[in-house]
């Protein structure tokens, strides 16, 4: 810990409470307990099972039960609800055990009306909520008399919380709480810490690491994971995500442990592996489903079966991350590749939450590709080598809705609030003039919008404050609150009339009109997007120019890729793989060569009178998405009749007419100019993502008193907003916004800046007369889009067998590698 710090002595009652459980407080408990009674707010990084919980509370304990009194003393924030909720049955036992005079609370979307009304008039000593209901909070008129009494915060899973538009609206409440209690100190608790100097800065008072205002504390380590890669009985497969080849060993490892959860990367993916451990489940355990979509009750059900430990296994998609702490659970399964070192810890630290006990965890890799970026993750989390991106500045988005529930609460006076912005870790470095446009986008708008009187919000006062035009904008403010828009369906029209179905809109996100694509087993020319519809129309030239995209949208980490390239450079390490995995790479070691770190490999050859290139990139799907769209944009200009291309998070391959000659140009760094303007202007990207920009903002409102606007709506009203906005006003804070959530998320503009940065003049091109081995699970990807109905495993089988037998050249004639 830094710095020297006073007494860590616990008061009787709570030494005899520990006595009589058997245990004693950790070394780092005490060093929380020592940093309070200084006065200093504190950073734990402590393993899962390490006690973090009760070192976040015990100085509120404490501290109330030496000195007993009415009203808010401590403010718990969690990223979950369902992880609040379980903290407070946690916090329920000691304070009943110990007889304290501590009232515990939770506040969330779940909490009855009534009863927040309650705790705004007598709050309780401890309260349990979500970012979004602090925000709610710290709105109201009377906040300054709710927080008088605060003198603590505990942020839980801080590391999840910071680098998302969530934290950031989190970070502005705190900022807003050193106004509203200036005593009170923070506390955050953490696991899986890549960037601790950032979370340090997000507890610092003023938002920098160097404050020195944060003692960090660390506490001790957990015995090593016992992690393993689980192979299949059979055949290995070479592509697909979905992991249901290997569902016979994941149940076998379910009936050999007390209790497992078996986490996947998507909600389609929970819903597929449950159904088949439900096929597969002769003996009829207890088995349940656990994701976003699902209901809450349906969810809290299952939550409380797991606390009982009346469950055999629950699968889950990341709904499960977070620290819910289940005693029962013995065993973790992660099904397909975890995407990240720092990801996979999290979960492995769902099992067995106890630091002398080894957490147990498999890892299912669902295809050969994943198979090394298991191993890497593997290596990683062994290594303690974290990964995962570093927070990022602000979002104006978020911050346009701070200032306006700040208004909510009392007249704002810009200066003052400027002064207490940048003291936010997000928004340090916001400059002024950006902050003014900001708050003139809540008072009226901005300049293209000023004429509306819908979006005249706030007014000013005698004294040069500005206060809310209208009791109704409260309103809206309050029922709309929130970072979070939740990712919806387009249907699928043809021509206008019949519906085919649905699709998550971000697959459609980058195509432009005349773009074909596959869906519902037909090809289809893409229209564009009028309100929540897709439109299309029968047929079109070619191959789909932008197929829909199976598998994760998590992307691939840079640290975890740079382990699988290190580990397909490294013919000494292939001996620690399953041996199909060593003879695969073994295979195109003799027919090409392998990918390199320092150099960007791209394979081309010839296939069923297309021309192929593939390049072995590594940075992720969301990068190579966007590499995809940029790179049929040249290969058009140069005449080349690019007819379509696939990405996963490893490689991309594009097809086309004619062959690409000069690899230089194709991948030269101007592509993120003019190309890239061209085609974000030309896209629907830009559109989608203003809409989510919009209902943040407050420009746009789902919610309204007696009903609830449809997608449909949201969207109607957010594309003709930023039509306008487009015409008359370009430079809006609100379009600025929009182009940067683009360039960090769906695109991820600066991974594929970095890539071209890094390859100008290190490209290594193989012409070769085939497709290679490590090439057929890309072009498998291509069939997989194009092969639809029942038949889809025994079609892709049979072009598996050909791909195969055609890249190995006869080397394997007569039968596959399993």
């Amino acid at each position: 810990m830094d710095g020297s710090l006073p007494d860590t002595s616990l008061p009787p009652a709570f030494q005899d409470w520990f006595a009589a459980k058997g245990w004693a407080p950790h070394p780092h408990q005490l060093e929380m307990l020592a940093a309070a009674r200084a006065g200093r707010s504190a950073l734990l990084i402590a393993p899962t099972g390490g006690g973090k919980t009760l070192a976040g509370f015990l100085a509120s304990l404490v501290d109330l039960a030496e000195t007993p009194r009415d009203g808010l003393h401590t403010l718990y924030v969690s990223p979950l609800k369902a992880l609040a909720v379980d903290i407070h049955r946690n916090l329920t036992v000691p304070i009943e055990e110990m007889g304290l005079a501590v009232t515990a609370e939770t506040r969330t979307g779940d909490t009855p009306q009534g009863k927040r009304q309650r705790q705004r008039q007598r709050p309780p000593n401890l309260l349990l909520t979500t970012p979004e209901s602090l925000a709610l909070l710290i709105s109201y008129p009377d906040a300054s008399q709710v927080f008088e009494g605060l003198r603590c915060v505990v942020i839980d899973e801080l590391h999840a919380l910071a680098g998302t538009k969530r934290g950031e609206l989190l970070a502005l409440g705190l900022a807003r709480l050193s106004g509203l209690a200036p005593q009170a100190r923070r506390v955050g608790l953490s696991a899986t810490v890549a960037y601790p100097a950032a979370l340090e800065a997000f507890l610092a008072r003023s938002g920098q690491a160097s404050s020195g205002d944060v003692a960090v504390v660390r506490g001790g380590e957990a015995a090593r994971a016992e992690v393993k890669i689980l192979m299949p009985d059979g055949r290995l497969p070479w592509s697909g995500h979905m992991g249901l080849h290997a569902v016979e060993r994941i149940y076998t490892a379910i009936k050999a442990h007390r209790t497992t959860i078996v986490f996947v990367n998507t909600r389609a993916q929970s819903e597929l592996i449950f159904q088949a451990l439900w096929h597969a489940n002769e003996d009829h355990l207890a088995i349940a489903l656990h994701h976003g979509s699902l209901a809450a009750e349906q969810r809290r059900k299952v939550e409380a079966m797991m606390s009982r430990g009346a469950l055999r296994a629950v699968v889950a998609t990341s709904s499960l991350d977070l620290g819910i702490d289940w005693a029962a659970v013995d065993l973790v399964i992660q099904v397909g590749a975890p995407k990240g070192a720092s990801r996979l810890l999290q979960r492995i630290g769902r099992a067995n939450h106890r630091l002398d006990e080894p957490s147990r965890a498999l890892l299912v890799p669902a295809n050969r590709f994943e198979v090394l970026e298991c191993k890497a993750a593997l290596d990683a989390v062994r290594a303690g080598d974290l990964d995962g991106d570093a927070p990022r500045p602000g979002g104006l988005d978020v911050l346009a809705q701070h200032v306006l529930g700040t208004a909510c609460a009392d007249p704002l006076d810009p200066d003052e609030l400027y002064a207490e912005v940048v003291t936010a870790a997000p928004y340090a470095d916001l400059d002024r003039e950006t902050f003014d446009e900001v708050v003139e986008f809540v008072r009226s708008g901005g300049y293209a919008l000023s004429a509306y009187e819908r979006w005249q919000r706030l007014r000013p006062t005698d004294d040069g404050r500005l206060r809310i035009a209208h009791p109704r904008v409260a309103q809206s403010y309050r029922m709309n609150v929130g970072t979070i828009v939740e990712a919806e369906v387009l249907k699928v029209r043809l021509s206008r009339s019949r519906i085919l179905g649905e699709i998550e809109e971000f697959f459609v996100q980058g195509l432009r009109p005349g773009d074909t694509f596959m869906f519902a087993g037909r090809l289809l020319t893409f229209q564009g997007i009028r309100e929540r519809f897709v439109e299309a129309t029968p047929g079109g030239q070619g191959e789909p120019a932008v197929p829909v995209y199976g598998g994760g949208r998590l992307p691939l980490t840079t640290r975890l890729a740079t382990r699988v390239r290190a580990i397909l450079e490294d013919p000494d390490a292939w001996a620690t793989l399953p041996g199909p995995v060593e003879e695969w790479l073994e295979l195109q070691r003799w027919r090409s060569v392998l990918p390199r770190a320092d150099t960007l490999l791209i394979e081309s050859f010839p296939r069923a009178e297309r021309q192929y290139l593939v390049a072995y990139t590594f940075e992720g799907r969301n990068a190579h998405q966007t590499l995809g769209m940029l790179l049929t944009r040249r290969m058009e200009r140069m005449g080349l009749g690019p007819l379509g291309f696939v990405a996963t998070d490893y490689v991309i391959a594009v097809w086309s007419v004619r062959p690409c000659e000069d690899m230089d140009a194709l991948f030269d760094q101007g592509m993120l100019g003019d190309d890239l303007e061209e085609w974000m202007a030309e896209s629907s990207l830009l559109k989608r993502t203003f809409r989510n920009v919009a209902v943040i903002a407050g420009l746009i409102e789902r919610k309204l008193p007696g009903h609830e606007k449809t997608g449909r709506q949201v969207s109607f009203n957010a594309d003709l907003i930023y039509d306008v906005l487009r015409r008359h006003q370009p430079d809006h804070i609100l379009l600025r916004a929009t182009r940067e959530d683009a360039a960090r998320g769906l695109t991820d503009i600066s991974r594929l800046a970095g890539l071209l940065t890094r390859v100008q003049g290190r490209i290594v091109h193989r012409r070769l007369d085939r497709v290679s081995p490590l090439a057929v699970p890309v072009l498998l990807e291509i069939g997989r889009e194009q092969v639809a109905g029942g038949a889809v495993d025994i079609l892709m089988d049979e072009l598996t067998e050909e791909l195969v037998a055609e890249a190995t050249g006869g080397a394997m004639q007569g039968s596959l590698p399993v």
